[in-house]
């Protein structure tokens, strides 16, 4: 009967996947959007109602001004891949927290955030423009769906990997849960979460020259991140993220490609 159960959750988990309109390829998606939308806006409200937000300066203002501008390069490029009902659900908000910390974030649904201690290193339009790409991406990729959907099987596959040990077998549980944490981690979920940080890094790319900002100073961002880090980075492969080194590489190869797409589009200039 245990075997009948996990057999027909794994059956579930082969047909709940949905198509990435912009890697054309079949993701991961148990958790509806139906369902994690509405949890990410609630959860989004939750850290801005703790966080004390800037409102009205100039820095708070551009930042707005830029998302607005990616969110509509996205919306383009979905129309013109044929999708232009795919984000009905979203609703764009793009606000700025007061709090010296290098970074910005984006929840399901169009839900962003940036800290006012990123806009130093961002330095100017371009660089906060490459950011707000990457972080656009991570929302329309569903990348937060895929990582939650992963979770789920992770934690199933152990589930069943214990049943099939048996309750008394408690060594073996032991030495099962340890090789299967450090080895799903190391070799799966590591790896998955840079590769959603590397599709980020792509598409957000061509956003942001959609939007008309310039992607081949897209690279000069990482340089000055790596800076910043002072070189305190962990290898690349216990990192959720690719190294600075990879992504700078990345990026400098994907400028041209960028450029061309938005000048199918439409977009005659770069700033």
């Amino acid at each position: 009967m245990k075997f009948v159960r996990y057999l027909l959750l794994f059956l579930f988990i082969a047909i709940s996947c949905n198509t990435n309109p912009f890697t054309e390829k079949k993701t991961l998606a148990i958790v509806p959007n139906s369902t994690l939308i509405p949890m990410s806006f609630k959860q989004y409200d939750q850290v801005l109602d703790k966080e004390n937000l800037e409102k009205g300066t100039e820095d708070a203002k551009m930042i707005q001004r830029i998302g607005d501008r990616i969110a509509n390069a996205a919306e383009k490029w979905l129309a013109e891949k044929g999708y232009e009902d795919y984000t009905k659900d979203y609703e764009w908000e793009f606000s700025l927290i007061k709090k010296d910390m290098i970074n910005a974030w984006a929840m399901p649904g169009g839900k962003v955030a940036f800290y006012t201690g990123i806009l130093p290193v961002a330095k100017n339009d371009n660089g906060i423009a490459t950011i707000m790409g990457h972080e656009v991406a991570h929302a329309l990729a569903n990348h937060g769906q895929q990582r939650m959907s992963a979770a789920s099987i992770q934690q199933a596959v152990g589930v069943v990997g214990m049943a099939a040990i048996g309750d008394d077998n408690d060594e073996e549980q032991e030495i099962f849960n340890v090789a299967y944490g450090l080895g799903s981690q190391l070799g799966v979920m590591l790896p998955f979460s840079r590769k959603h940080e590397t599709e980020a890094d792509k598409i957000g790319l061509t956003i942001m020259a959609i939007a008309g900002y310039d992607p081949s100073h897209a690279y000069k961002l990482w340089q000055r991140m790596s800076e910043a880090s002072g070189g305190k980075a962990p290898p690349e492969f216990l990192s959720t993220h690719p190294s600075n080194e990879t992504r700078i590489k990345n990026l400098k190869e994907w400028s041209s490609k960028a450029k061309q797409k938005a000048r199918e589009l439409g977009v005659s200039s770069f700033e």
